[in-house]
């Protein structure tokens, strides 16, 4: 009877050294937590769009570098990308880092609204939370792997321009994934979950109207509107709403209209994105917007021409890895507000237009379920060229949406920076668990290959078309 009882108690030994071993790496990441804060925040400060994050990208290099890391800087003819890694043998787990800015939109890190003058964008979308905890969560998966002479490689990706530049397309593109086992990413928000949401596929584009320049009083007849092309051109796509399937989403702004009333403008352009949960429904619908285009040029006469700028593949769920992540996520618990940080949050939760979530739920992790987002992200093409999973954190007051104010002031602070510790240790325990877990590694990509098809050929929606380097300036 005692043989029986030590047998059981040496088969439980695993999963207590287990749980030792993860309290031991969420305890690392609470020791830089400081760090941690000073690196997003000074990202947060620099707040550098597509393809221009030079110090942004310079900053998590440096980090790594000092880590122990190989760093290959310029990837996929990308200044500003690069690949991080460490170890070698073994499973390859990737981990995303983005960390561009949105334009247009600046705040400073209080709970009113506060533009900083002279500031022409800021971190509404938090990705300066998502790259600097990618970063120590590599840092600290790194350290395991030394100290428990696990075989196995952890690399991290930095990846620029994800909103409306489609870094990571390019990277896929050039086969710098073709090794990866699994990629772990994460996102900012403002309820922690690490649910199997999809994303919608996307595709964007300038369209510029040519003319004819006149006086608009004194010789109106001999000129030809490029801005009447581009109004016409939005007023056939508003009617095509109405006959576009129920989830596709369509939107534009107007980038180029002209300087003065009196002067017939002979250059226009507008700035589309197209969005639907397939890819071949995105194609289908831009066929469709390029004949308005064409259209609107003929009946106004005028030229038109187009310029894709970015596309990007629908996210491809693996629940496998999901499931594991959900768990990794309720082991790591929520985000805990000090009084002052519950201050800030009540004053800004009043500005906010029917918030969706409660104050309070910054503590809790969301119900696990599968369903469709609207939004859309170049993780799609990852998730496409490697089984992808990943999760969103409590890093802004709960009911704020992205691309806010609200949520650029709650990214510059604490609330933001826990909820980027959240990421960073849960990040971590998944790492671990994919380098010890083959059974997990094999289902994944069982699952993998069944959603993809056995005829599956990579396909990019932006074509062959180099990074657009310059489409922030």
């Amino acid at each position: 009877m005692k043989r029986l009882l030590f047998t059981a108690a040496l088969a439980a030994l695993p999963n207590l050294a287990t749980a030792q071993q993860e309290e031991e790496m969420m305890s690392r990441i609470d020791a830089r937590y400081d760090q941690t804060a000073q690196i997003a925040r000074q990202i947060w400060e620099w707040a550098e769009v597509g393809y221009q994050e030079e110090k942004s990208s310079k900053l998590l290099q440096d980090t790594l570098t000092d880590a122990g890391f190989t760093v290959t800087a310029g990837v996929a003819d990308i200044p500003t990308a690069f690949i991080a890694e460490y170890g070698s043998d073994g499973p390859v787990i990737a981990i995303l880092a983005e960390i561009d800015a949105l334009p247009g939109i600046n705040q400073d890190a209080v709970p009113t609204r506060a533009p900083i003058e002279g500031k022409g964008a800021g971190h509404a979308c938090g990705h300066h939370l998502f790259g600097t905890a990618s970063v120590q969560a590599a840092i600290a998966v790194k350290e395991w792997l030394a100290e428990s002479g696990t075989p196995g490689v952890v690399r991290l990706y930095g990846t620029p321009a994800e909103e409306g530049g489609s870094g990571k397309v390019y990277m896929v593109r050039e086969g710098l994934f073709e090794d990866v086992d699994i990629t772990l990413h994460w996102h900012a928000s403002s309820q922690n979950s690490a649910a199997a949401r999809t994303s919608l596929a996307n595709r964007s584009a300038k369209f510029r109207f040519s003319g004819v320049s006149a006086h608009a009083a004194g010789a109106p007849d001999r000129a030809r509107s490029a801005l009447d092309g581009v109004e016409s051109f939005n007023m056939m796509i508003n009617m095509m709403r109405e006959h576009v399937p129920q989830d596709s989403r369509i939107h534009y702004v107007i980038t180029e209209g002209g300087n003065a009333p009196n002067v017939v403008p002979d250059f226009a352009e507008v700035f589309y994105y197209v969005r639907h949960p397939e890819a071949s429904g995105v194609e289908e619908i831009w066929e469709r917007v390029e004949d308005a285009a064409r259209g609107a040029a003929l009946g106004t006469g005028t030229e038109v021409e187009w310029e894709v700028i970015h596309g990007n593949n629908p996210l491809l769920v693996n629940e496998s890895l999901a499931k594991m992540m959900d768990e990794k996520l309720r082991l790591v618990g929520g985000v805990e507000y000090d009084k002052d940080e519950q201050k800030f949050a009540q004053k800004l939760y009043k500005t906010l237009d029917s918030p969706w979530a409660e104050l309070g739920s910054e503590n809790e992790i969301q119900p696990y379920t599968k369903s469709l987002g609207y939004g859309s992200t170049d993780v799609g093409d990852v998730s496409f060229a490697t089984p992808t999973v990943g999760l969103r954190t409590a890093t802004w007051v709960p009911g704020t949406s992205a691309h806010s104010w609200q949520a650029v002031a709650a990214g510059g602070m604490s609330i933001g920076f826990k909820g980027a510790q959240v990421a960073a240790k849960t990040l971590t325990l998944a790492a671990i668990e994919l380098f010890q877990n083959e059974e997990l590694r094999a289902a994944a990509r069982e699952e993998f290959d069944a959603a993809r098809g056995e005829d599956y050929k990579y396909y990019s929606l932006l074509g062959d078309r180099e990074p657009p380097l310059d489409y922030r300036k």
